[in-house]
């Protein structure tokens, strides 16, 4: 039931090439910085990256666009200020994209961890975004039948964790690390605050039973 890996090296050592990735985040809160670090060292290569964007400067994701191991982008916007690293590979024919719309990439990555077959949500209806997707008219509204978006593997940040994997997070960093735990089939967490003693049940917005291993970091940059 100890869920600890002494380093952020252990914690993303089962991570290979091609696997397809969450990374929490939102702005520059939340995300796992040092687990991003860490993955770049392990070398996979070939990635797919699910997360709310893209990078910004040469921090986190844009670390691994720079040094070419994601093969694709699954996101709702995929600039930021500073950021070029994705654009330079897309613009090289390097790297492929998918773009979701924000509440949708959110409900795609719930309902692959509530084991949902699908949802239909007006969100893009009549547009691009639909092409190739079920569409169907409901009293008059068009929705568009979207597919549960799952991963071989989470990054998460959180604020707090114990030995058994509960995690508690701070504010707004909250963000997509919840959903983003349940929706891939082994989750990394790397902890501001790493607990010897079980956290306040109260306190506990991941159960443990969602996370495969947890390492505590508290450097950012």
């Amino acid at each position: 039931m100890d869920k600890r890996c002494k380093d952020l090296a252990e914690a993303v050592d089962p991570i290979k090439d091609g696997a397809r990735i969450m990374i929490g985040g939102f702005g520059s809160s939340g995300i796992p910085f040092g687990l991003i670090d860490a993955l770049l060292e392990n070398g996979a290569r070939g990635l797919t990256i699910i997360a709310n964007n893209a990078g910004a400067g040469e921090t986190g994701i844009a670390k691994l666009l720079k040094e070419e191991r994601v093969a694709k982008v699954i996101c709702s916007y995929p600039r930021t200020p500073g950021s070029i690293w994705f654009e330079k590979r897309y613009e090289a024919d390097e790297i492929e994209l998918e773009i979701v719309p924000q509440g949708t990439l959110a409900e795609r990555i719930r309902a692959a961890g509530a084991g949902i077959g699908g949802f239909l949500t007006p969100t893009g209806y009549g547009t691009l975004l639909a092409e190739g997707k079920e569409t169907r008219v409901i009293d008059g509204r068009g929705f568009v039948m979207e597919q549960p978006l799952p991963a071989d593997f989470a990054l998460l940040r959180a604020e707090q964790g114990d030995p058994w994997g509960n995690l508690r997070y701070h504010g707004t960093a909250r963000n997509f690390n919840p959903i983003m735990a349940t929706g891939a089939r082994h989750s990394i967490a790397e902890v501001r605050h790493l607990s010897p003693a079980p956290l306040e049940p109260e306190h506990v917005v991941t159960p443990g039973i969602f996370i495969k291993s947890v390492v505590e970091y508290k450097v950012r940059p």
